[in-house]
């Protein structure tokens, strides 16, 4: 595995500390300075890493979606599950981490979405891109089910999984509020255990 430089080394730790400030205080209540403090990074050394607040929002959303991505990548490569049983083990992980971590958080993307997404174009681009990459892997699954005959026909991958990224996000505001799994429950079980299935 090839190492990183120093300077990629801080970058990564600047946006690691910056998911987690932009999840609990969001885009509006996270200071650049309060981000570099914490990482131990001189402020006037920010800039050698991005040209802007707007643009390392726009870097934390890439860098948050990634381990995303290779989760449920990996649940699509694991040769025990078919396409719907690697989302529904995706989705069940997801589930019990919210448990752990008390409610809170929710999802970047949804959060971003709703506090700067018609604001800042940069940001606009970098969430539809994480959007569209984390889609196209739940399409994929999707796909494969139709194909072994476990998933309806009538709907396409790509509308269903727009639907379930749609629904998903609708469920973490809720859950939010109600500090309870149930509508991240309710969500995976209509769609995954009923709706999505070939009857």
């Amino acid at each position: 595995m090839q190492q990183l430089t120093n300077k990629e080394q801080k970058r990564e730790k600047l946006l690691d500390q910056g998911v987690q400030m932009l999840m609990s205080q969001g885009y509006h209540g996270t200071g650049l300075k309060e981000i570099l403090d914490t990482v131990k990074i001189p402020k006037g050394s920010f800039y050698n890493y991005f040209g802007s607040k707007e643009e390392f929002a726009a870097e934390s959303v890439r860098h948050y979606i990634e381990p995303f991505i290779q989760r449920l990548n990996a649940h699509l490569l694991n040769s025990q599950e078919d396409g719907l049983a690697a989302l529904r083990s995706y989705y069940a992980e997801l589930i019990d981490e919210v448990k752990r971590s008390d409610y809170k958080g929710g999802c970047l993307l949804g959060n971003l979405m709703g506090e700067i997404g018609d604001t800042s174009d940069i940001c606009r681009k970098a969430l539809i891109q994480a959007i569209e990459r984390y889609s196209h892997l739940q399409e994929k699954a999707l796909t494969c089910a139709q194909q072994q005959g476990t998933v309806r026909t009538d709907y396409s991958a790509k509308n269903m999984a727009n639907l379930l990224f749609n629904n998903w996000q609708g469920a973490l505001l809720r859950m939010k509020i109600e500090r309870s799994v149930a509508p991240l429950q309710e969500c995976v079980q209509i769609l995954l255990d009923d709706f999505f299935l070939t009857k």
